[in-house]
């Protein structure tokens, strides 16, 4: 039996970026058996809140990937106004191909099926050092970016710290 094509390419994917590792984060199978299921870790940008920490995310593909994204997930604890509690990343990238219902994002902001890993985790680490606090995932997290940058930076370092 063969692999499907979206086997082949995020076996491709995980080939190349084994051969030309990205600056800022690594990526791998959580099970060699699945390539499906990735594991990356995400190395907190310089002069942010985050820089110095190291993130574990899961990213799951669905099997007609590329025509659909991922879903991603936060692992380790963070802070941020583009992730929910539960650890879901809400960014325009991440999000089904077409028309967006509620009007914040142009269809070219949204998934492609010109996107990779690369690009995806490129995008994540944007987000960790310039938050979309107009269509926000966490709302206590937002408003404390918007309102008080001081407070939010004791509220990451407590809440990573406990």
């Amino acid at each position: 039996m063969t692999e499907p094509q979206s086997a082949l390419l995020l076996r491709r994917q995980l080939a190349e970026l084994n051969k030309n590792p990205v600056e800022g984060f690594s990526a791998g199978l959580i099970d060699d058996n699945d390539l499906y299921r990735w594991e990356v870790l995400i190395i907190g940008p310089p002069d942010t809140l985050y820089e110095g920490g190291v993130f574990k995310a899961h990213l799951t593909f669905p099997r007609d990937y590329p025509l659909r994204p991922p879903k991603m997930k936060f692992i380790t604890d963070i802070w941020h106004p583009n992730v929910d509690k539960s650890g879901d990343v809400c960014i325009s990238i991440l999000h089904e191909p077409g028309e967006d219902k509620y009007g914040y994002e142009k269809p070219e902001e949204r998934w492609l099926p010109i996107h990779t890993v690369e690009t995806i985790m490129i995008s994540v680490i944007s987000m960790l050092a310039d938050p979309n606090g107009d269509s926000p995932a966490n709302v206590d997290a937002a408003k404390e970016w918007r309102e008080d940058r001081h407070a939010c930076s004791y509220t990451f370092f407590f809440r990573v710290s406990n």
